[in-house]
């Protein structure tokens, strides 16, 4: 596809299960690490993040910054408990739970790569506590957007307006890469080309037609 024309200047993408191993992987290895109810795990979340989850939820209020990290905590400890019927800690709980949230290698290479071609490189990410490798995001975005510092989350569509705003192009100039398919819906209906990521080999295959070549 040497020879296609270019259609995106910069590329968006998300940090957690997009630069990072997938969140079922890493939340798994918590749940197992801590022996935790993976049934009230899971009615939790949604409770919290599903289609019916109230406006107000905690993790909507955590992402946007309304609440801090330790009263989240709090919240969600008390509504966990391991299979042997004991408490989970609530300190350095969302620590713990992204443990192995590790960079994936290829993706990191993917965004040196495109660097590398001269494309912008922004991150969008809703945030559950400042926990990013700052040297990683330095390297390797032009710009950085974080949901707890706007007070904005996605998939509202103010934050990627917000966003397109402080990168200074269109929307239709811009690539969206997240694994979280209400995320891609949001972007696309802002006007973005928006992928939904499940590996590195696909998100790469995606965003070189974009681009007209190899990224």
């Amino acid at each position: 596809m040497g020879g296609t024309e270019r259609r995106i200047d910069a590329v968006v993408l998300d940090w957690g299960g997009v630069l990072t191993v997938s969140v079922p992987a890493f939340i798994e290895d918590w749940l197992r690490r801590e022996d935790v109810d993976r049934e009230r795990y899971g009615v939790t979340m949604r409770d919290w993040m599903g289609r019916d989850a109230l406006p107000d939820n905690p993790v909507s209020r955590l992402e946007t910054g309304e609440l801090a990290v330790e009263a989240f905590e709090r919240l969600l400890a008390a509504e966990l408990v391991t299979l042997d019927g004991r408490e989970i800690a609530a300190k350095g709980l969302l620590r713990r739970m992204f443990g192995s949230a590790h960079p994936d290698p290829a993706m990191v290479g993917l965004v040196r790569d495109l660097r590398a071609r001269g494309v912008r490189t922004v991150l969008l990410s809703n945030s559950w506590g400042e926990g990013y490798p700052e040297d990683l995001l330095l390297e390797l975005f032009d710009t950085v957007v974080i949901s707890g510092r706007v007070g904005l989350r996605k998939p509202d569509p103010r934050i990627f307006e917000h966003t397109l705003e402080v990168v200074g192009l269109p929307a239709h100039r811009c690539a969206f890469v997240d694994d979280a398919p209400v995320n891609v819906a949001g972007a696309r209906a802002v006007g973005l080309h928006a992928h939904r990521h499940t590996d590195a080999e696909s998100t790469r295959a995606v965003l070189t037609e974009l681009l007209g070549a190899t990224a």
